[in-house]
């Protein structure tokens, strides 16, 4: 037998891949397990999920995390201590609990994630197993369909185009590695594609190309080409999934879009994003409008739920009661799950939980400030979430989650089973080859 009490956490302030401090804790146990994790941060946060406690002042433009490692070494470590690391949904009561706040503001929603993680991560340490299969027990899992940017945008481009992501999925691929190989493709003809057209401009902050386009539909343009280009049907083998990011440039039902510099009502915006989706290969949006406009994604969902997956992030926050609430509103069919962004694992798990339940697609996902930490690759596994979205097809943030499901994949051999077309909540399989 283990021994699997929390003898000592430790919390580090480390660096996300923006160059900016977050949190680190490693968790010990009486055994002499060890599991780490790291915070990490996003860039478009929504209303009600749960806050990273920052140093403020100058240091670091006031982004400095030395008061959330406090809140780990002198609150949270006294608190754990000898509690059983394998009482996942233990663990998270008492420090959501110990925090006291509806958005983690006192100790910080990065030291109390961070924690959350860690704990998990050793609890699988303890058991010999690796984390996806400590996840599962012993449940069948699918390896995720990965959801990949290729132009960044929005928030994460400094508004350089509207969008925030310009994503494709390879739901026509046989397994994840083969997935990745259409995904380099892709990525690749997408490079030339814009340097052609001098329209590269660097990259943004998850990978993808910082593209200088004249508007959202030439990215839409582009993108598709990229995907002929490279050698695949669009729709039938390749689809584009888009992160609107719609609170970003929009409240109160108008939306001032940069490039077009014109102001839409929400009417105005289903039209222009339902004239995308008739046009081009598009199978998956994310917040096609604000987080405070429920008629307008209830609208959306149904127009266009039969035939592409209509996901809440910053709408639904990983949040449980908001997907049951948009589930009985229909004003969605799929939900991001972000850890960071519940709060803890468990809360995280209990979104994912109601999405499936509701029938909605489920998409374990990083954030735009991400670390070589991994855990999210293991929570797609292990809790056969279906999809998984990282960022783009390069820097190593990004690729060490990519590699990891490639291992997980292997690890699983004849007995792995990619989600493909299965994952999508709208009614039919692959549809036609013929754009609109």
């Amino acid at each position: 037998m283990t021994d699997a009490r929390i003898a000592e956490l430790h919390g580090r302030r480390v660096w996300d891949s923006r160059g900016r401090p977050t949190v680190e804790v490693e968790a010990h146990l009486a055994d002499g397990s060890v599991g780490r994790a790291i915070a990490p941060a996003g860039a478009s946060t929504g209303q009600g999920e749960a806050l990273d406690l920052r140093d403020g002042g100058r240091r670091f433009g006031g982004l400095d995390v030395l008061r959330a490692v406090g809140s780990v070494d002198r609150e949270i470590a006294p608190a754990l201590l000898d509690h059983d690391a394998t009482d996942q949904e233990a663990v998270d009561r008492l420090l959501v609990d110990l925090d006291g706040t509806p958005d983690r503001g006192r100790l910080g929603g990065n030291a109390i994630v961070a924690t959350s993680m860690a704990v998990l991560h050793a609890a699988a340490a303890s058991a010999g197993v690796p984390l996806w299969q400590h996840l599962a027990a012993g449940r069948p899992v699918r390896i995720p369909l990965p959801e990949i940017q290729i132009f960044g945008g929005g928030a994460h481009a400094d508004r350089r185009v509207d969008v925030q992501d310009f994503m494709v999925v390879c739901p026509a691929a046989r397994s994840f590695a083969e997935a990745l190989d259409w995904t380099a493709e892709i990525y690749r003809a997408a490079g030339s594609l814009m340097r052609r057209a001098g329209r590269a401009q660097g990259v943004a902050d998850e990978g993808g190309f910082w593209p200088a386009f004249d508007s959202n539909e030439e990215a839409l343009e582009t993108l598709t080409l990229a995907i002929e280009t490279a050698g695949f049907a669009p729709s039938a083998q390749v689809g584009i999934a888009l992160d609107v990011a719609a609170s970003q440039f929009g409240s109160g039902g108008r939306y001032t879009l940069a490039l077009d510099d014109r102001t839409l009502d929400t009417a105005e915006l289903l039209d222009l994003l339902g004239g995308w989706i008739e046009q081009y290969p598009i199978l998956s949006v994310e917040d096609p409008v604000g987080e405070d406009d429920t008629d307008g994604m209830v609208e959306f969902t149904r127009r266009h739920g039969h035939r592409c997956q209509v996901i809440g992030d910053d709408y639904l926050v990983t949040n449980a009661k908001r997907v049951e609430a948009a589930a009985t509103a229909g004003a969605a069919n799929a939900v991001l799950v972000k850890p960071n962004q519940a709060g803890t694992v468990t809360e995280a798990y209990q979104a994912l939980r109601a999405g499936r339940d509701a029938g909605f697609g489920t998409i374990v996902s990083a954030r735009s400030g991400e670390t070589e930490d991994v855990t999210i690759a293991h929570l797609s596994v292990g809790w056969d979430a279906g999809q998984l979205k990282v960022g783009s097809f390069t820097r190593s943030e990004r690729m060490a989650k990519w590699n990891e499901v490639l291992r997980i994949e292997e690890s699983l051999g004849d007995s792995a089973e990619f989600s493909g077309w299965s994952v999508f909540p709208f009614a039919g399989s692959a549809p036609s080859t013929t754009r609109s």
